[in-house]
């Protein structure tokens, strides 16, 4: 049994091109699954500078309470927490582990250190630690130090990181690894002996932990980068006992076996220099920074401005972290939300909209049993159903669009991503060179995406053509206070003085992507007419000619199919045209939009200190778009109804 013990306590996980791939991850304990010979867990023995710990207020006074004998060496301490507040009356403090051995750290007596700010600086001072005991139902403990015994005193604690000696490390059983002495190791083919490179991180990404590797100059597969004055590529490695069979700590070798094509994965593919590649990065920086001023005069427009108190303190990667959350918000996306914040809560009902429309709908309805949809058939003659849809595919005038959900991941099996690949396996084109021709699209999760990546390139993307499949972050807004405040406005929700609460936007969060990243316009420019928009829950073949016929003999914007039983929001598989898609992506106002109230814990700040909320009943609101909303931008009678009968 194989462990690697981690420490940063929450997840954020960003996806650039395969030409500059990098990744930012902080895990939750809740989030880390492990794989059946690895159990991934956090680690009291890590020391990391990029973990969400900053003092949030600490003063000279502190210097009074603890002294020590001489300036430590940083280097000598590894983090176990940070205090995050006072604990009632007598002087205690509340702490948040980021420690695999709470227990160890924080309730047995015995000598801790503190690090802490003193007129701008930051110091180690060491504290003598009497009691601890673990906070019921919350994931943090309460403690007691010496000499600190009522509440002034122990304010002047609050945002102290809290550490011990390295040399303290708990002794891990065989087979258990921390992250720090994984670091720097060499990694090895097993069979051949190649040197492949070194690790310089490791992160966990849902399903199974992953090594980052800087390759050798020798290994770049562009002459430009076998430079020895230059970083190598980095690339992705699984820690897996079927690639990585052999960790060698005492000569410091990781051995590997290699999949065909794993490590040119993600490898930088274009030829620019040193100097032009600095000159891009450059200009990206500059461009952030251009959204980031920006954003910022956004928020304090609608009012928002407590999400700018996180630059007021904390470290270079807490504010980091916040500027690429602010960066990123949709704000034109979210305005338009926003407004749903006044309203009653009410979920959009397909079944409500043809009710309402089934006059005009009926026309063009079409009724055909289950099985029509479920097997290619002929091509047919180029005027029938069959064979126009055909004609469609067989040309690449059509794109596909899967949308995944966290729900369509099996998290209780080995392999939760067996549902995606009975899909693919069950579902696809039949004929090759269709697939070759047809762009796909997979939205899905954040912390998803590099696993998929893997997973079609594993299976050669299961006959798709590599340039034409496209991965994107599915679509997130901040959560929302259910109270107003004085100015009338609905607050959003922090998790820490430094994240943003959000939650995904729902199915309609598909068209706003597509949008945003240009591909509407792309696809158009390949000749796509057609766009196929999906989950897995349909079970009918992808891509399917006669839906596509269906569509396009009845000259409908949208094609949408619909079941006997009851309908699910969640679950859909539609077709718009490419002229339609054109419309509804540049009219804001055809977003339809309704709160969704939620029970959320989350930070504010009050009296100069952050303080936690957590409520049992519903407290906040997640802003949802429904995709079938979209069907009011077109008249019904170019709305192609599919109904499917059992």
């Amino acid at each position: 049994m194989r462990q690697l013990s981690f420490l940063s306590p929450s997840v954020s996980f960003s996806i650039l091109p395969a030409h500059s791939f990098t990744a930012s991850l902080f895990l939750k304990p809740s989030a880390i699954q492990s794989t059946p010979w690895m159990k991934t867990h956090f680690s009291c023995s890590l020391f990391s500078r990029n973990r969400l710990s900053t003092p949030l207020r600490s003063t000279a006074e502190v210097h009074s309470v603890v002294e020590c004998e001489s300036i430590p060496d940083e280097s000598e301490f590894i983090e176990i927490g940070y205090i995050c507040n006072v604990h009632g009356l007598q002087g205690e403090l509340r702490v948040r582990p980021t420690t695999d051995f709470p227990e160890l750290r924080f309730s047995t007596p015995g000598k801790r250190w503190l690090r802490v700010r003193i007129l701008g600086k930051e110091r180690i001072q060491e504290v003598d630690l009497t009691e601890g005991r673990g906070h019921p139902g919350k994931k943090i403990w309460i403690i007691s130090l010496g000499g600190v015994d009522t509440v002034e005193t122990a304010r002047q604690f609050v945002g102290s990181t809290l550490l011990v000696k390295e040399a303290d490390r708990p002794v891990l059983e065989e087979g258990e690894f921390y992250i720090p002495d994984l670091v720097g190791m060499k990694v090895i083919l097993k069979e051949t002996k190649e040197p492949v490179g070194s690790v310089v991180n490791v992160f966990n990404c849902g399903s199974s932990d992953l090594l980052q590797v800087m390759l050798n100059p020798a290994k770049a597969t562009n002459d430009s980068l076998k430079n020895e004055a230059a970083p190598g590529p980095l690339v992705w490695i699984p820690f897996v006992e079927a690639i990585v069979p052999d960790v060698d700590m005492n000569k410091r070798e990781i051995h590997i076996t290699p999949p065909e094509g794993l490590l040119e994965l993600n490898i930088r593919s274009d030829g620019r220099s040193k100097k032009e590649r600095r000159k891009l990065e450059w200009k990206q920086r500059k461009k952030m920074q251009q959204r980031l001023v920006a954003a910022k005069k956004k928020l304090n427009e609608m009012g928002q401005q407590h999400i700018l108190q996180g630059f007021s303190f904390g470290e270079k990667a807490e504010k980091a972290s916040l500027a690429n959350q602010i960066a990123s918000v949709n704000f034109k996306l979210l305005q338009r939300a926003m407004q749903s914040l006044h309203i009653s809560p009410s979920r959009y009902s397909l079944t409500e909209f043809i009710n309402t429309n089934w006059t005009k709908l009926s026309k063009g309805a079409v009724r055909i049993r289950k099985e029509s949809l479920v097997s290619y058939g002929s091509k047919g003659k180029p005027d029938t159903i069959d064979g126009k849809g055909c004609q469609l595919v067989s040309t690449g005038k059509v794109a596909v669009v899967l949308v995944i959900s966290g729900k369509d991941l099996d998290t209780s099996s080995e392999n939760p991503y067996t549902h995606f690949q009975v899909f693919f396996d069950e579902e696809l084109p039949e004929v090759e060179e269709w697939r070759t021709k047809m762009p796909l699209l997979l939205v899905c999760p954040s912390s998803e995406i590099q696993a998929f990546q893997q997973l079609l390139s594993d299976h050669n993307h299961y006959g798709f053509d590599a340039e034409k499949v496209w991965f994107l972050e599915e679509e997130k807004l901040p959560l929302f206070s259910s109270s107003m405040t004085d100015e009338n406005i609905h607050k959003i929700l922090l998790g820490s003085p430094w994240q943003i609460l959000q939650s995904p936007v729902g199915s309609g969060g598909v068209i706003s992507l597509l949008t945003s990243h240009n591909v509407v316009t792309n696809l158009s420019d390949m000749g796509i007419e057609y766009v196929e928009i999906c989950t897995l829950g349909r079970r009918s073949k992808l891509g399917n000619p006669y839906f596509f016929g269906l569509v396009e003999s009845s000259g409908a914007d949208v094609g949408v199919k619909t079941l006997d039983e009851e309908e699910d929001n969640d679950v859909f598989d539609m077709i718009f045209s490419i002229r339609f898609l054109k419309k509804i992506t540049e009219q804001i106002d055809k977003y339809e939009f309704f709160p969704v109230p939620k029970v959320s814990s989350y930070v504010e700040k009050q009296d100069k200190e952050w303080i936690d909320v957590a409520d049992t009943s519903p407290n906040s609101y997640e802003l949802h778009c429904s995709i079938y909303s979209f069907l009011n931008a077109s008249s019904p009678d170019r709305i192609c109804l599919v109904q499917i009968a059992e």
